[in-house]
């Protein structure tokens, strides 16, 4: 679905945010806040938060995902890149639960955060990839997280089924300290699969996005949660990969636009 190196978009070049904030003090308590132009003009518009992949690891960071920022602010988003805590050698301090509190405190933050600046928004949408789709599927669960719209893009959403085929090598089980068989809660507190519902998961409310080539994540992590929720959107893309989803310049971008909503539906939905 691309003509070049689908890789290419992580070290694509692309403008910078129009403000940093902070959310908490440690060292990844960042969200990049890309303004469009009518935000600047003081009008309320649509809110992407935007939480990146990598398998949790430290190796990766927000940065990849400018391009993609960038192009949700040509449409006339607000976009809020969320920096976390992730897995590695120090001074990395993530893992479970810490990743994950680490974004929902981002999410709790940022109407408060963006209300300082001026900014409001009209809808709210969780946008994730990979590791970031997990994570964002996650917050659906949690109740104090309101979205309108949960868009998971080629994301790890069955964390056993990731552990057993040792997807990223062993990135679940370096998030979660262990197997399903040696931390058992704390795969119960952290996967989708077990903690959506038809409750968290109302038609329309998210959307899973993913190529059906994804040699990263397959596509039978995305096809395992909608078989288990009738209601979650499976859109797949025939012959893409794991980056198609998060490159404005592949022709998978369309339709992670329309999963996205045009227009954003209205009326929060608690998760």
């Amino acid at each position: 679905m691309n003509a070049v190196d689908p890789r290419d978009v992580l070290t694509r070049q692309a403008a910078l945010p129009e403000v940093v904030l902070r959310y908490a003090g440690h060292r990844d308590g960042i969200i990049d806040v890309h303004v469009p132009e009518a935000a600047r003009d003081g009008g309320p518009v649509p809110l992407v938060v935007l939480v990146h992949g990598g398998f949790w690891r430290a190796g990766f960071d927000r940065l990849h995902n400018r391009p993609m920022a960038r192009a949700l602010v040509e449409e006339g988003y607000l976009v809020a890149a969320v920096e976390y805590r992730r897995v590695g050698p120090p001074p990395a301090e993530g893992g479970w639960p810490t990743t994950g509190t680490d974004v929902e405190a981002a999410v709790l933050a940022l109407p408060g955060l963006l209300d300082g600046l001026g900014l409001a928004a009209t809808t709210t949408s969780l946008v994730g990839h990979s590791a970031g789709g997990h994570l964002v599927l996650w917050l659906a669960s949690r109740p104090g997280v309101t979205a309108d719209r949960v868009v998971a893009l080629a994301p790890v959403a069955d964390l056993r089924a990731a552990a057993r085929e040792r997807l990223g090598d062993g990135a679940t089980q370096d998030l979660l300290g262990g197997g399903p068989d040696e931390v058992p809660e704390r795969y119960a507190d952290a996967d989708p699969l077990t903690l959506l519902d038809p409750g968290t998961a109302p038609p329309g409310r998210i959307v899973l996005v993913h190529g059906t080539d994804d040699d990263v994540v397959p596509v039978s992590q995305s096809r395992s949660l909608a078989a288990a929720l009738p209601d979650v959107g499976l859109r797949e893309l025939p012959g893409a990969g794991h980056f198609e989803v998060i490159d404005p310049l592949s022709t998978a971008w369309p339709t992670v636009l329309d999963a996205l909503g045009s227009p954003p539906p209205s009326g929060p939905a608690a998760g």
